[in-house]
């Protein structure tokens, strides 16, 4: 299960930057549900946002 996890955030983190493999993409694919891949999208654009929201605070501030 916890490998599982680092897997999906892994194959997540590297499609988000643009710099998934091809083979990953094809192991991603062949899983039986998008569902945590869609869900690890959303936690990580969430943190994104909310790591941009903290260096302009603390520029700014």
């Amino acid at each position: 299960m916890l490998r599982h996890f680092w897997q999906v955030l892994a194959s997540t983190a590297a499609a988000f930057f643009g710099v998934q493999t091809d083979e990953n993409r094809r192991r991603d694919f062949q899983t039986s549900s998008p569902l945590p891949f869609i869900v690890m999208g959303i936690v990580l654009a969430m943190v994104f946002v909310a790591g941009l929201l903290l260096i302009v605070n603390q520029v700014l501030g």
